[in-house]
């Protein structure tokens, strides 16, 4: 029986269609998605036939894994528990996105121990599995209301080029799945980056949509600061704070990203663009920093998303973030120590935004020993 192919461009509701391909998967069907790299080949990784559905229909050696699509960074966790810094810096940074990682996964606790025993060797053989989180909303959709993670490869047979189309997909497969779902040309048409995580270190095992370059910076140490405007107090604490590391690791500012260390600030209520002000500008010139090239911009969901540090100014500052950004509770404080506040010198005398910068510079001294730049 042929496949069912249907034209996501042309569906007035894809809630039919999302309940349609979880139904599919669930009776242990394979199913052709899209995605934003190549269109894949899934099936549930509850149903162990139809993980065998999957190794006959592409050809494939049992000794190569297949990857897991889950729903969200949040619910990797559940599956590689503790997986290290790098691997959590990037699965926040990345996804939903076209990275795949591939961390090691011993824990008891794994949601993997959950799986039949032949699903967990196709796709974890050696201790390590390999978890994406796809940025197509179709498959997200099909994620959040099937129960269990999809199984996950390139719909192709095994050794031909990556479908870039489902007529491209359908060319090798159509006699071994139930639904096609077209979405036309994938936004990339080249495969995800798979990249080996360990606890300090990643490896790019094949460089995909998202080059090296990109991935060291992904990888890296986030510190951001905040304050209400961004003109002030957070591009003084930005700058001195890049100073220190740079002092710290014993290299020229210009050279602490290749450290593993960014350090950026924003504002809550900041419009962007706006330059750094006159006093400020002047007491970091005593410092001999330059502020004068500084730029303002808001806080976003992505700075938030991205930082391993979030230091505020004050306590309004960080409740103000939590109010909008609950998850990031953990990585939230105050850059006093003591949790008191660093007052706005807005208006005041060129005194006061010299005291202002003495206390910052002051908390971040404090604060730069417990730190982990690694």
């Amino acid at each position: 029986m042929p496949p069912i192919v249907i034209d996501l461009r042309q569906a007035e509701d894809t809630r039919d269609v999302v309940h349609r391909a979880v139904q599919m998967l669930a009776e242990g069907k394979l199913v052709i998605f899209p995605t934003e790299t190549v269109y894949g080949l899934g099936a549930s990784a509850r149903n162990a036939e139809a993980i065998e559905r999957i190794y006959a229909a592409k050809g494939r050696n049992h000794d190569t894994p297949l990857a897991l699509a889950i729903k969200s960074a949040e619910e990797a966790f559940d599956y590689v528990p503790r997986p290290g810094k790098i691997a959590e810096r990037l699965a926040r940074r990345c996804w939903p996105g076209p990275v795949t990682l591939v961390v090691d996964n011993h824990h008891e606790e794994s949601l993997l121990r959950q799986l039949p025993a032949s699903v967990q060797q196709a796709v974890a053989p050696k201790g390590s599995v390999g978890l994406r989180v796809p940025a197509h909303q179709i498959v997200l959709d099909v994620l959040g209301m099937l129960s269990g993670p999809i199984a996950l490869t390139s719909a192709n047979l095994s050794g031909k080029g990556d479908a870039k189309t489902a007529e491209e997909a359908l060319s090798g497969l159509s006699d071994h799945v139930a639904l096609v779902l077209n979405d036309g040309p994938c936004r990339y048409g080249q495969p995800s980056t798979v990249v080996r995580v360990t606890d300090k270190s990643y490896n790019c095992l094949r460089e995909g949509v998202v080059g090296k370059s990109a991935l060291d910076r992904l990888s890296s140490m986030i510190v951001l600061l905040v304050c209400t405007g961004n003109t002030c107090r957070s591009p003084m604490g930005e700058a001195l704070l890049k100073k220190l590391a740079a002092e710290k690791f014993d290299c020229p500012l210009e050279e602490l990203e290749q450290h593993g260390v960014v350090v950026a600030s924003a504002g809550v209520a900041a419009l962007p663009g706006c330059a750094a002000s006159v006093e400020a500008v002047e007491f970091m010139k005593e410092k001999g920093i330059d502020l004068s090239k500084h730029e303002s911009q808001p806080l976003t969901d992505k700075l938030v998303r991205h930082a391993d540090l979030i230091f505020a100014m004050t306590n309004s500052h960080r409740h103000a973030i939590l109010r909008r950004w609950p998850e990031a509770s953990s990585r939230t404080h105050t850059l006093r120590a003591d949790g008191g506040d660093i007052a706005d010198p807005i208006g005041g005398p060129a005194e006061l935004y010299r005291q202002c910068g003495d206390q910052v510079e002051a908390a971040l001294k404090e604060r730069l020993d417990s730190i982990d730049f690694s």
